[in-house]
């Protein structure tokens, strides 16, 4: 299969992952919300804020796993691909072992840490010794999603996830009810992380075949080797993690609890929002490498300005959108006004409108094997970031901490990530700007106009057949002026190169010895 074929596979089902991800989240927040109550969805969301720090366990290996598979692969070195699957699954299997033993202490000291809570401490302790077994499962199988995504299979390993997810979505509708509710999720999420992970080494042992578990295969060599790039890969992880979800915590820490869900419904609408754009940047990844092998600057350069472009432009179009419809949306969604969260929604995105589009320059450099300065980069990034939320949620509450989410992304990618990068791939600052931006101007009016005309004369009520109704005009005028606008450049660059031809020929009459090649060439 062509690589261009891949790639848009791979992107399809990142995107489909993401839109049934969506469609049950949108459908189970509010549900769960409605059972549970804001005291008790605010106490799980806080929890698993905590969780989400367990992903930092994987030590940046994650990616690591990804390329030295598809390299190894690549080159039929089939000794070197089972030491990199084994020795990063001996250290997978330590860091959830220590994760489960995290969980364990604080499930001990629960009635300390939240003494005032209305949660039964039997049912607390049980939640957070299951979430830490869930968390060590999810680390150890995660080596063999690592394979899949190594050998460009994430229509296999996205597969898997959606199956899962649908599972528990089911799952959750039929049996969560007020009483140990939070108990009942617990078990729900670990009983569908342990099918998910069983069905991520069957997929795996199957698409490479040659691979093996054994002690034979641990090597020092190797795990020193995969270090060297995996260091650097954890610091932008821990930094993703950071920004991802200390904001949660600092405002149950500092608030409590029940004040996280505004800010979580904004959070949490942004995130599904942008995380499909975001992963252009990973399945961009591994075509960098290639091309920077192959010493092909010209298409690294394209990839970049398409990538970009096409990020910029999805994540516009939502910012756009989010400005005109919100509140409708977030009413539809969780059936509440929470007129503050359309306000936290539309400085999250402001944010995404730099960071989206940079995700696609991270994924370059991390394929190219330049990880240090774009770690080091987003590691100062999430402490600006922190920094700035202990300041700020003073005196401006959940805004402040909105705004300090926004800050350090336009101050620091903007202004120290994107010149090193432009400067490292070797792009003129205003080509870029006339590749990337330019183009997606008249498609992004268009949809500016369709926003305004829909929001002025057609009064909205919260359902979803409307919102689906204005979703998909809106993308038809993006999409419909996007593609006029491809159609008539390619058409004038048609015209112009045959007129650029027919003139050359006209010289040919009296020049016999010039060669076509010349006459097509940018020389001529």
């Amino acid at each position: 299969m062509g690589f261009r074929k891949r790639v848009t596979i791979n992107l399809l089902a990142t995107w489909g992952d993401h839109v049934i991800g969506l469609a049950v989240g949108l459908i189970l927040m509010p549900f769960v919300l409605g059972v549970l109550g804001d005291a008790k969805y605010g106490m799980w969301i806080f929890i698993n804020s905590i969780a989400g720090y367990s992903g930092l366990l994987n030590l940046g290996l994650g990616q690591t796993i990804s390329r030295y598979v598809a390299t190894h692969h690549a080159k039929g070195e089939r000794e070197e691909l089972n030491r990199v699957v084994n020795v990063i699954g001996a250290v997978y299997l330590v860091m959830g072992l220590i994760a489960l033993g995290i969980a364990g202490v604080i499930a001990w000291l629960s009635p300390n840490l939240w003494p005032s809570t209305t949660i039964p401490t039997t049912e607390l302790i049980w939640v957070i010794l299951i979430l830490g077994i869930n968390v060590a499962v999810s680390i150890t199988g995660s080596v063999f999603g690592g394979v899949l995504v190594g050998m460009q299979r994430f229509d296999l390993e996205r597969g898997i996830t959606v199956t899962s997810g649908l599972v528990r979505f089911v799952l959750t509708l039929v049996f969560l009810q007020q009483d140990w509710g939070l108990l009942i999720l617990a078990l729900i999420f670990l009983m569908t992380t342990l099918v998910e992970n069983v069905g991520l080494v069957i997929a795996a042992f199957r698409l490479v075949p040659e691979m093996r578990l054994g002690r034979r295969y641990l090597s020092r060599r190797t795990l020193k080797e995969c270090y060297s790039f995996s260091v650097f890969a954890l610091l932008e992880m821990v930094a993703n993690r950071l920004i991802e979800s200390t904001d949660c915590v600092v405002i149950g820490c500092i608030f409590g609890a029940e004040a996280i869900v505004p800010y979580y419904v904004a959070q949490r609408l942004c995130q599904f929002i942008t995380k499909p754009l975001q992963f252009v940047g990973q399945v961009c990844l591994p075509r960098a490498g290639e091309l920077h092998a192959k010493h092909q600057m010209a298409e690294l350069r394209e990839l970049v300005t398409r990538a970009m472009g096409l990020s910029w432009l999805l994540t516009m179009g939502f910012f756009i959108g989010a400005a005109f419809f919100g509140p409708v949306l977030i009413e539809t969604w969780v059936h509440k006004p929470y007129p503050q969260s359309h306000v936290l929604l539309m400085v999250l995105l402001g944010g995404q409108l730099v960071a989206t589009p940079m995700k696609v320059i991270c994924g370059v450099l991390f394929g190219i094997g330049d990880v240090r300065k774009p770690a080091m980069t987003y590691i100062v990034e999430a402490l600006f970031n922190f920094a700035l939320s202990l300041i700020l949620i003073f005196p401006f509450g959940l805004l402040g901490v909105a705004v300090a989410t926004l800050i350090p992304l336009y101050l620091i990618e903007l202004a120290i990530l994107l010149p090193y990068a432009l400067r490292k791939l070797e792009m003129n600052p205003r080509q870029f700007v006339g590749e990337v931006f330019l183009p997606q101007v008249a498609p992004l009016v268009a949809l500016l106009g369709y926003s305004m005309v829909v929001s002025s004369r057609i009064p909205l009520t919260p359902g979803w057949h409307h919102m689906l109704a204005v979703a998909g005009g809106g993308a038809v005028a993006l999409g419909a002026t996007w593609l006029i606008q491809h159609q008539l450049v390619a058409w004038l660059g048609t015209n112009t190169l045959r007129r650029h031809a027919n003139k050359i020929a006209q010289t040919n009459e009296s020049a016999p010895g010039l060669r076509l090649d010349e006459a097509i060439s940018p020389r001529g």
